[in-house]
């Protein structure tokens, strides 16, 4: 499924492409968000403001992933809901699209924005990749673990490459660690970013709000046509299926770098945010009572990037104009910061322990206590690789600034 924001006070470590070349910021998205704290490019003689708020908002969506797979374990009543947990790695997606577009600066080169990229997503991507063959993969896999895969060179080493994302066979697309696709779909995102921004930097706020409402129309007319039309509308890989939400955070951005500053209440954000979700939830559950529930759940990925990309704005404007934020405060911050190390370990974690452990128990909010023993264990396990291998790998790995 999908970094977070650097230390409040120093620069960033990240990067994000910029005119003649790309920028410097970090990455966002799927799980792999990076430092949305960073500043952004010069205006004026200036820099632009951080929206560091986005770094505690991404630990959240980190956490409702989290959620979600820990159904697989510890399953709560509101089972059903929570499968929305899924639809944190659309809110990576966009958050990247957002991040990397509000920080792009001119001067870095594209070879510079790909090396730093690397830094940022590889070498921890690598080690838990490592620790994951050994949850789920078996020369011999037991039987009643569906988890459990047998041993593929072929697929291990296109999740290596990050090139897992490009097939819609699950058994290749969730191959290696799992979590790790959307590493895959975000390596595509980088590696056209570069140009878009070359193309797009000009554009103001009607142009900006024209990609978002472009993106969004294309996408949902290639859901409905692919369920209308099967046999002739082919599958679409996922990187080119999540670009949607990535183009559509790019959008977001051009319009609030511009000067777009419309006074929306973040506590507003949220009531739309839960209410659509919840409306996502309900329609699926009881389609024939809302009108128009066939369509919104065909089209759900792109009603989730309206949600997020308007809760995502949102809470950047706030930022801006320098209103009050818990969101950045410094637990938050910290663990937005680890967010991208606990989205790709945690799984693991989860599903070792259910090879060894079985499944909780029976549907119960007893279980809950399985989700803090979890969560607890693997928070610390993203602290520890934050702090001794993401960060100072990237550090030595990216160059000077």
């Amino acid at each position: 499924m999908t970094k977070a924001a650097e230390e409040n006070q120093t620069p960033p470590t990240q990067e994000a492409p910029g005119s003649a070349g790309v920028g410097t910021n970090p990455p966002a998205g799927a799980p792999v968000s990076t430092a949305v704290g960073d500043t952004g490019p010069p205006a004026r003689g200036g820099r632009l403001p951080r929206v560091e708020s986005l770094t505690g908002l991404r630990w959240w969506a980190a956490f409702f992933v989290f959620c979600h797979h820990m159904t697989n374990l510890a399953p709560l009543p509101i089972f059903d809901f929570l499968k929305y947990g899924t639809s944190g790695v659309t809110f990576f997606f966009v958050l990247s699209g957002f991040v990397l577009t509000w920080s792009a600066q001119p001067g870095t080169k594209i070879r510079t924005f790909y090396r730093r990229r690397f830094a940022r997503i590889f070498p921890l991507y690598f080690l838990t990749l490592v620790a994951a063959f050994f949850v789920f993969y078996r020369v011999d896999p037991p039987a009643g673990m569906s988890w459990i895969k047998p041993v593929s060179v072929t697929v291990l080493v296109l999740s290596a490459f990050l090139l897992h994302g490009w097939s819609n066979n699950p058994t290749i697309l969730y191959g290696g660690n799992p979590a790790g696709w959307t590493l895959s779909v975000e390596a595509f995102f980088y590696a056209y970013f570069p140009f878009v921004w070359r193309a797009t930097q000009r554009l103001k706020v009607a142009g900006g709000l024209i990609i978002c409402f472009a993106v969004i129309a294309i996408g949902c007319a290639y859901r409905l046509a692919l369920f209308h039309y099967k046999t002739e509308v082919p599958v679409l890989p996922q990187p080119v299926l999540h670009s949607v939400a990535f183009l559509f955070g790019i959008g977001l951005a051009i319009a609030l770098r511009s000067g777009w500053r419309p006074q929306i209440p973040v506590w507003f954000a949220f009531l739309v945010t839960g209410g659509g979700l919840y409306l996502l939830w309900y329609s699926g559950s009881h389609p024939t009572e809302i009108p128009g529930a066939v369509s919104m759940g065909l089209c759900q990925k792109e009603v989730l990037t309206l949600l997020y990309g308007f809760l995502i704005f949102a809470v950047a404007a706030r930022d801006i104009r320098g209103g009050r934020s818990l969101l950045r405060s410094t637990p938050l911050v910290k663990l937005g910061q680890w967010s991208y190390a606990f989205y790709l370990v945690h799984a693991t974690i989860l599903y070792a322990i259910k090879e060894y452990h079985g499944v909780a128990g029976p549907i119960g909010w007893a279980n809950l206590t399985w989700y803090a023993g979890v969560l607890v264990v693997s928070i610390f396990a993203s602290w520890l690789l934050y702090r001794f291998v993401e960060h100072p790998l990237e550090r030595k790995l990216r160059g000077p600034r």
